[in-house]
């Protein structure tokens, strides 16, 4: 391997390993509402306070709000005539 094909490699290494550390410090320290269950009675107490669906459904060994996946239906704005 030459030295610029080195420099190169490195330089696509250390733009993933940025993209990586972004990603992480966009989401630090928020408090938004979990996707995930580790019960199916939590998850669909979730669908029904945050989620505007009903019901659970498994993903792995966990629970996601909604009877489906993709259920969830978005929340009319306060005040709306719809």
């Amino acid at each position: 391997m030459t030295m610029s094909s080195l420099k190169i490699a490195a330089m696509g290494i250390g733009a993933i390993a940025a993209q990586f550390l972004l990603a992480g410090a966009c989401n630090a320290g928020q408090k938004g509402v979990p996707a995930l269950y580790p019960t199916k009675a939590e998850a669909e107490t979730a669908a029904k306070l945050h989620f505007n669906c009903t019901g659970a459904h498994p993903i792995g060994t966990q629970w996601m709000p909604c009877a489906t996946h993709g259920g969830s239906q978005p929340s009319k704005p306060s005040g709306s005539q719809q």
